[in-house]
């Protein structure tokens, strides 16, 4: 339980930094949540398909935002 906790603040986090990277503003908790949680599935998913692992929390965590940025940027293009 602690776990998921950890997990879904971490997400939020995520989601918060990427889209001020992005210029999107703050979508509010849950949007954070999701787009935290699914951009750390893309940036890995990336991540393998280019052969890089991360080896510590740092090297997650920048590896989510990567992905949390990817989602934005084809979210913006898919909505156009």
């Amino acid at each position: 339980m602690i776990q998921f906790l950890i997990s879904l603040l971490v997400g939020a986090l995520v989601g918060y930094v990427a889209g001020r990277v992005m210029n999107s503003g703050s979508k509010g908790l849950l949007m954070n949540c999701l787009i935290g949680i699914v951009g750390s599935s893309v940036g890995h998913f990336v991540y393998g398909l280019l052969g890089i692992q991360t080896t510590n929390f740092l090297g997650d965590f920048l590896c989510s935002v990567i992905g949390a940025i990817i989602v934005i940027f084809v979210a913006r293009k898919i909505s156009k």
